[in-house]
């Protein structure tokens, strides 16, 4: 902690530029709290007290929405703007232009891989996708209606029983070793779900596809002896992987920061940021985008629905973000890919819908004004639904790409010397210092 500097009298001893001068209007005391990156320490705070005894001022900041937990150098997001890149690279360029692998090796190691490296990642990828045969016994063992993302948390927690040593988290070459198998084996436990509740027998991993196509083969393969991907069905996927791989300190990628900050094994922290997408609210979004879509009908309903929208009496799902004020720069690019998935699968009749909801919503100044533009998760669910897939699956879809954004944001905070333990502070608004009652004289 960077110490401030007040003098007898509570008056300032040197005004800094880079320095937040701060009151306490109940002491009359002057402080002087450095500002670094933009922002203030808050155990800078709380040296703030009104006597000896006082525990010290503490900051207040319910979800996070205000407060950095970390300094990373994974993911930058600029909401007012609609920036994202990936080490610094714009989400743009590599959807364009790169895979999902080459991707994931940037978010792991910081770099574009050289084309050696590129190659010996995808080798060691491939080669790690098969599971244990006790992993499908395990996967298996779930109700034939259960939601498959509570088969994905049970069984990549699971997981941490197979490789007893993923605990070893001080050895690089053991967490490089984990890195590759989460990577890998997150398709197979995916697609082994998706068979489960569609009551399908599991399909092990085809190593001569690429990892989109490996994945397409292990969900949708059955009596053909080759499964053949269709490629513009691989690369939309392999752009929906891009897209998804990692997102700043969002809910799921907190938990794993948070729960991996115990030095547990990275499966545990993982599965922890998988059960974090399981909620509605975050990887159930594009859910609520297709329901409600579904729900206007056709196009004639639309008007209606969007008065709705302004009276209060509906939501418009898919529509503005908690840190994007501005054109969602994934929406963009997955709106492109509905062409190719809609030229092989046909066009999914709720896209004339969504086209004239965002329409409307992008001309109408109470929209605009409120700047709710379209995310991603506005055009995710089309595709998905097009690829013949439930809607308990999508959320799962979120997961196999974020898989590389979590161990990335994992790895990082593990060698991150500032990180400790996760352990917040709370405000106690409870009773004090009661006398126990015998359970006849309760009233």
């Amino acid at each position: 902690m960077s110490e401030t500097q007040t003098t007898g009298d509570g008056a300032v001893a040197a005004a800094n530029a880079d320095t937040l001068t701060v009151t306490d209007n109940r002491t009359g005391q002057t402080y002087e709290v450095p500002i670094t990156d933009g922002t203030v320490r808050a155990m800078d705070f709380r040296q703030m007290k009104t006597s000896d005894d006082d525990f010290g001022l503490m900051t207040y900041d319910p979800a996070f929405t205000n407060t950095a937990s970390c300094r990373s150098a994974i993911t930058y997001l600029d909401g007012e703007n609609g920036v994202l890149e990936y080490r610094g690279y714009p989400i743009e360029q590599l959807a364009e232009r790169s895979t999902y692998l080459e991707v994931a090796y940037l978010l792991v190691h910081g770099e574009l891989p050289t084309t050696p490296q590129l190659d010996q990642w995808k080798h060691d990828i491939t080669t790690h996708t098969f599971v244990h045969e006790n992993v499908k016994e395990f996967v298996g063992g779930f109700r034939h209606d259960a939601h498959p993302m509570g088969m994905l948390v049970g069984s990549v927690g699971a997981l941490s029983t197979f490789y007893k040593d993923a605990n070893e988290i001080s050895d690089p070459e053991n967490r490089a070793l984990q890195t590759i198998r989460l990577i890998a084996k997150m398709p197979t436990l995916a697609a082994f779900a998706y068979r489960h509740i569609m009551g399908q027998p599991y399909y092990y991993p085809d190593n001569d596809l690429d990892y989109p196509g490996n994945f397409l083969s292990m969900m949708y393969k059955m009596t053909e002896l080759k499964y053949e991907p269709d490629p513009r069905l691989e690369r939309a996927l392999d752009v929906l992987f891009i897209l998804h791989a990692d997102h700043e300190q969002n809910c799921s990628t907190n938990a794993v920061r948070a729960v991996g900050s115990s030095q547990v094994d990275p499966y545990s922290a993982v599965a922890a940021g998988v059960a974090a997408l399981y909620g509605p609210l975050h990887g159930g979004a594009n859910e609520a985008v297709l329901r409600m879509l579904k729900r206007i009908g056709n196009k004639e309903n639309i008007p209606d629905f969007m008065q709705g929208v302004k009276d209060g009496n509906e939501r418009l799902m898919g529509f503005g973000h908690r840190v994007y004020k501005n054109y969602d720069p994934r929406a963009t690019i997955i709106k492109k890919a509905c062409d190719d998935v809609f030229e092989v699968t046909g066009v999914n009749p709720l896209l004339d819908i969504a086209l004239e909801v965002e329409k409307i919503a992008l001309e109408d100044e109470y929209f605009v004004s409120r700047k709710l533009y379209p995310n991603v998760d506005f055009y995710s669910g089309l595709i998905y639904e097009a690829l013949g897939l439930p809607m308990d699956m999508f959320p799962v879809m979120f997961a196999i790409p974020r898989t590389s954004g979590w161990i990335a944001q994992w790895l990082e905070m593990v060698q991150d010397k500032e990180q400790k333990i996760a352990r917040p502070r709370q405000i106690y608004t409870g009773e004090r210092t009661r006398d126990y009652v015998g359970i006849d004289a309760r009233k």
